[in-house]
């Protein structure tokens, strides 16, 4: 009976043997398995490259139109300027232009080699700041620079006026032969278009601000001494930060 027992025994043994190498040998192949799997380079796809879209093709292929509206008392203006206005539109911009007589509009349209779609806008700005006054060679700033505006404001908007007391008022910001307007306009590298009542600002958004505290003080009663003593301080203080 014993040796019954110890023949059990060690067949017992021998089967946990042979279990156990033969779990080590399943490790051993599923390591082998995974390191040939991890040890493979992952194949990316390539980065796409795509051409530029061009300006036509932003719009879906549709024509985009500006529309600026010809005031009576610039018209003969127009006609007079209308080569220095067509050809840095037509040549440099690439912008289509026309004047349209029934309507009295100038109309702007892009083309299939205009190389920005923001020109078309530029060159808006620019018809439309012809059309308040400024001339030409002052309004063709706004197609070179990208940080340049158009402010306008009336004199009612800071104070209300009327009669000779508005008359006034407009003398001061003019001065003698636009004197007080050309020292505004030089101290703060601006442009100034005075309408009647209406005051038109062209340059950069600082010195805007400073050219229109300037107007306002006029417009408010301070003698020009006072404002152009403002000015140089201003100015001085603009020149050291920059």
């Amino acid at each position: 009976m014993n040796k019954y027992i110890y023949n059990f025994l060690i067949c017992l043994l021998i089967l946990d043997c042979r279990c156990n190498s033969f779990a080590m040998q399943s490790n051993e192949a599923s390591q082998m398995e995974v390191e040939a799997v991890t040890s493979e380079p992952k194949l990316l796809p390539a980065k796409p490259e795509f051409a530029p879209l061009k300006p036509h093709e932003m719009s879906d292929g549709q024509v985009q139109f500006r529309k600026v509206s010809v005031p009576p008392h610039r018209y003969t203006p127009l006609k007079k300027a209308w080569m220095d206005i067509y050809t840095p539109v037509y040549e440099q911009m690439k912008i289509d232009i026309r004047m349209n007589l029934k309507a009295r509009k100038v109309e702007l349209k892009t083309r299939r080699d205009t190389p920005d779609i923001s020109n078309l806008q530029k060159c808006a700005d620019f018809v439309h700041a012809f059309m308040l006054g400024f001339d030409v060679i002052d309004a063709i700033a706004l197609l070179r620079l990208d940080e340049l505006y158009v402010e306008s404001f009336e004199i009612k908007d800071v104070k209300t006026l009327r009669g000779d007391h508005l008359s006034r008022a407009i003398g001061r910001l003019s001065g003698k032969g636009g004197k007080t307007k050309f020292a505004i306009e030089n101290a703060t590298k601006t442009r100034i278009v005075i309408a009647d009542s209406k005051i038109h600002i062209l340059g950069s958004f600082a010195n805007i601000k400073i050219a229109r505290d300037s107007l306002c003080s006029l417009i408010l009663g301070s003698p020009a001494g006072k404002v152009y003593s403002k000015l140089r301080a201003v100015t001085a203080r603009l020149a050291e930060r920059f």
